[in-house]
């Protein structure tokens, strides 16, 4: 509304300019003469006044009635005023020369355009709950005893069995009656890990079967279900979110109380020294001067240049009042998985059996993991591309062992990769130094692999989560900006403790359920801390909406970037220094750009008013109009200084 409006009326203003007596006169040029030519500014002037002004009148009458008057009551008290002044002049009536079409045009247009640009910049997290919807599959295969049917997922009734194939998605909250698989839960549980489910299992709708089919008998539709607990609790945080009131509307009321109450100082003093004509000539320049130019763009523009500067260094901006708040922050509150660390599953650890060579295990384990899906099997690999002197191996007869592992031949003898149960239903015993050595891994929490050569332990691979090397860096620097830095995690405690002492943590919260994480948010709050919350899954959603300020980190899902006020492109946490930094250079330039433009009203009103008339000096119609403009114009350089400011991660981390 505000950018169509804008648009239109900037396209009226410029002839509504061009042909103004009043702007004329200050510029020194003649207008054209033809018949009809002074009618040109009144006519189309009064076009935009009832177009372009309409938002601020009707907000007008808004502010009013709530007894609250702001920004919208100060434009449009001078608007009306300058539209009924320059009628006036037009009309020849009374003898008044105030002729303001000009300044009635590009006071209006510029307002459009402030609150146009402030609208762009606010964009609320409105796609979250889309976002989540979208994670469940639009259809579903309903096992009917021995017919498979896909229907909608509207067709599903609670009791009914339905069938999950490798790498599809749950269609409901249900209980696995048959098969068993590794279940992907890192969109709502946050584990980085999938978990086994077999008969008895329960699973959550919108989570992945990584391996291996299974059927699920339905327990829980729509609402019901734990994605729609998920989806009430983001609704329930973003409504719950304070919404400060900006500080150019404080402004903006403190002026109008000021200008009104001198306009009616100017008029009846003015008055009781015997001139009307000057008393209403005076009046008129008090309150249409009084109307904030500058205060109308002093936060659009900073709000503008601060999000275009954040974009160039990967941060954007989704919410004013998530990148004001930040300035304040003292906690940092990061999610584990996919922020602190990698989000994906790393060979962080390899025990060899006493003979065995390093690149010849790594090989044989890659070897049968190549031909697996899994994320565990992805890592392996992954370890041997990375890794020197890995001879390629041969595997024949591969095959995927549900929940254990996977397994094939190689030059005849059968190898297998597996966890700790494989060794069990295989009756395998691992040597003393790879018992030791996966005590320990399994003690910080990371998976342990084992490669099975003819029944003999070969060797021991740990894996897991990863953490980022920028990580500690992030950390350190916000320690020392005053800032303490905490933890959040579904994992185990043992891996969130290691995580937590790699990385210097302050705080770690271990084991925590998606609902739980939004209630550590509110007790953070509770304890008087300002909170940012660093996330990236949808696990994280109600989290983000709950916390002072969320930020997302880009590569996360779209429910979590939907949720937070401030988006991470990259997946760098050094980049929460940046949105620091950024919210800080831009809060200083709106209180400079709120002080130049409030200083300005508060000196040249009283000049306006005629307060030196005594000494012969009256601030004239025309002058005031002048240095309205040139206080607009201080404002928008003073803005364009936010250019300067450097975002980038890795200095400020450094600093």
């Amino acid at each position: 509304m505000f950018r169509n409006r804008f648009r239109l009326s900037l396209v009226l203003a410029v002839p509504v300019v061009f042909f103004s007596p009043m702007f004329s006169d200050i510029l020194g040029y003649a207008r054209p003469s033809f018949a009809g030519a002074e009618w040109i500014s009144p006519l189309l002037g009064t076009v935009i006044f009832f177009y372009g002004g309409w938002p601020f009148l009707t907000g007008l009458v808004a502010e009013v009635r709530l007894r609250q008057p702001g920004m919208m009551t100060l434009i449009a008290m001078a608007i009306t005023v300058a539209f009924v002044a320059s009628w006036i002049t037009s009309l020849r009536l009374f003898g008044l020369e105030l002729d303001f079409w000009w300044e009635l045009a590009l006071l209006i247009v510029i307002m459009l355009l402030g609150h146009w640009l402030e609208m762009r910049a606010l964009g609320a997290a409105s796609g979250a709950l889309d976002a989540l919807a979208a994670l469940l599959p639009d259809r579903a295969v309903r096992v009917d005893g021995d017919d498979l049917t896909e229907v909608p997922l509207a067709d599903l009734a609670v009791g009914d069995v339905v069938l999950v194939r490798p790498g599809a998605r749950v269609p409901a909250d249900g209980t696995v009656i048959d098969g068993t698989a590794e279940i992907d839960e890192s969109m709502i549980t946050g584990e980085s890990r999938p978990v086994a489910r077999s008969v008895g299992a329960s699973v959550v709708a919108g989570t992945i079967a990584t391996d291996s089919a299974v059927r699920v008998r339905v327990t829980a539709l729509g609402d019901d279900t734990a994605l729609a607990g998920i989806q009430r609790l983001v609704a329930q945080a973003q409504a719950s979110s304070s919404r400060a009131q900006a500080l150019a509307d404080r402004a903006a009321a403190l002026l109008f109380y000021f200008a009104a109450g001198s306009g009616v100082l100017t008029f009846g003093v003015w008055l009781l020294l015997g001139s009307p004509g000057d008393a209403i000539t005076r009046t008129v320049t008090v309150l249409v001067i009084a109307c904030p130019h500058a205060l109308g763009l002093a936060i659009p523009l900073v709000i503008a240049l601060s999000t275009e500067r954040a974009a160039r260094a990967g941060v954007l901006v989704t919410s004013r009042l998530a990148l004001e708040r930040m300035r304040t922050v003292d906690t940092v509150l990061f999610d584990k998985t996919g922020t602190l660390t990698r989000g994906e599953p790393g060979v962080t650890g390899i025990a060899l059996a006493p003979g065995e060579d390093r690149g010849a295990v790594l090989g044989l384990a890659a070897a049968l993991e190549r031909s697996s899906e899994h994320p565990v099997a992805r890592a392996v690999v992954r370890a041997a591309d990375e890794a020197d002197g890995v001879p390629p191996v041969p595997v024949v007869d591969f095959r995927a062992l549900p929940s254990l592992g996977v397994e094939g031949r190689v030059d005849g003898r059968l190898v297998a990769v597996g966890g700790p149960r494989l060794l069990r239903e295989r009756a395998a015993t691992a040597p003393a130094d790879l018992s030791t050595a996966a005590a320990a891994w399994e003690a910080e929490g990371a998976a342990v692999l084992y490669l099975l050569d003819g029944g003999a332990v070969r060797a021991a691979f740990a894996v897991r989560d990863e953490v980022r090397p920028e990580s500690r860096e992030a950390v350190a620097a916000l320690q020392r900006r005053g800032i303490r830095v905490a933890m959040i995690t579904g994992d185990s405690r043992s891996v969130a403790e290691s995580v937590g002492a790699q990385l210097g943590l302050d705080e770690v919260f271990a084991e925590v359920r998606p609902q739980d994480k939004d209630a550590k948010v509110a007790e953070l709050q509770q304890r008087g801390r300002k909170v940012a919350m660093v996330g990236d899954g949808v696990n994280d959603a109600p989290a983000l909406a709950r916390a002072d300020v969320g930020i997302a980190i880009g590569a996360g899902t779209d429910v979590a970037i939907e949720s937070a006020g401030v988006v991470l492109a990259g997946s760098d946490p050094r980049a929460v220094l940046s949105v620091i930094e950024l919210s800080r250079a831009s809060y200083r330039k709106m209180v400079q750009n709120l002080a130049w433009a409030t200083g300005y009203n508060l000196l040249s009103v009283p000049l306006a008013a005629g307060i030196l008339a005594g000494v012969g000096f009256v601030l004239s119609p025309a002058a005031g109009a002048v240095l309205m403009s040139l206080s607009t114009i201080v404002v928008a350089l003073n803005a364009q200084l936010l250019r300067r400011i450097r975002l980038d991660p890795e200095e400020l981390a450094r600093a």
